[in-house]
């Protein structure tokens, strides 16, 4: 993924993970070649900090307008990015964009869980069947054999906390019934996508971040945005086709379902 020619997608970029990913993708030794950085209000006062980004690195970074929930605006996107890549194509799309309600079941209305999961679940959905035309384009246009980031590839950002296995271990600290539900979702998503996709040459995984200091995790996270996105990066530089459908910590080590 060090490769000068990648193309990366970043939802979610104005603040957190997001933010953090474009940072270190412009800032590495090889910097990718264009990161489209998607969020709901490019204008807005939690986009400042993106646009400041952008300014210094204006032929890296493209700040793109998106609304993970709204199906017309990712069209928009993804008709916006096609006319920028051409045949070359798209060769990384990552879901990071999320909400995060904390609420217990019975404290979990039907408006948070359908709001939770049109955007971590319908939204990535989505964004991947919009922007599959630029992943296909991306995966014929790469003379590398088999899988990785550098072809094409989709990584949905999920969480420990969508895995079922460690439900007994940390819902007592932390519930969020919608969001753990989603990430769930979420991840059958991704083991779907994988399946279906592998033979366009499409590599599909989820990453958990691990519990990170940001306004999402909170300050009693175990790690810091930096750590954790240093980590993933180098998680999708080592991706092949042994893992696709895999569901991967920050540190590469395999999260049970």
């Amino acid at each position: 993924m060090a490769a000068r020619n990648v193309s990366v997608l970043i939802t979610g970029a104005n603040r957190g993970l997001g933010l953090e990913m474009v940072k270190q993708m412009v800032q590495c030794q090889h910097p990718m070649k264009k990161v489209f950085a998607c969020c709901r209000d490019p204008d807005g006062p939690r986009a400042e900090a993106l646009q400041a980004l952008a300014k210094k690195h204006p032929d890296i970074i493209k700040v793109i307008q998106m609304d993970t929930a709204d199906l017309s605006s990712i069209k928009q996107s993804a008709q916006q990015v096609g006319s920028l890549v051409g045949t070359r194509g798209l060769n990384l799309l990552i879901n990071n964009a999320g909400m995060l309600i904390k609420s217990i079941m019975q404290e979990t209305s039907a408006e948070d869980m359908q709001t939770t999961f049109n955007t971590n679940v319908t939204g990535p959905m989505n964004i991947m069947k919009e922007f599959l035309p630029h992943l296909r384009a991306a995966a014929k246009a790469s003379a590398m054999p088999g899988m990785s980031c550098s072809k094409a590839a989709i990584i949905n950002i999920s969480s420990l906390l969508g895995s079922m296995a460690a439900v007994k271990e940390t819902y007592g600290f932390f519930p969020a019934i919608s969001y753990r539900v989603s990430k769930a979702s979420l991840n059958m998503l991704t083991l779907c996508a994988a399946e279906e996709l592998k033979n366009d040459g499409i590599l599909c995984a989820s990453l958990h971040p691990g519990w990170v200091r940001t306004d999402m995790g909170g300050e009693e996270g175990e790690i810091d945005a930096p750590e954790s996105v240093q980590g993933m990066m180098k998680v999708m530089a080592s991706l092949t086709e042994q893992q696709n459908g895999a569901f991967l910590d920050f540190k590469g080590e395999s999260i049970s379902w």
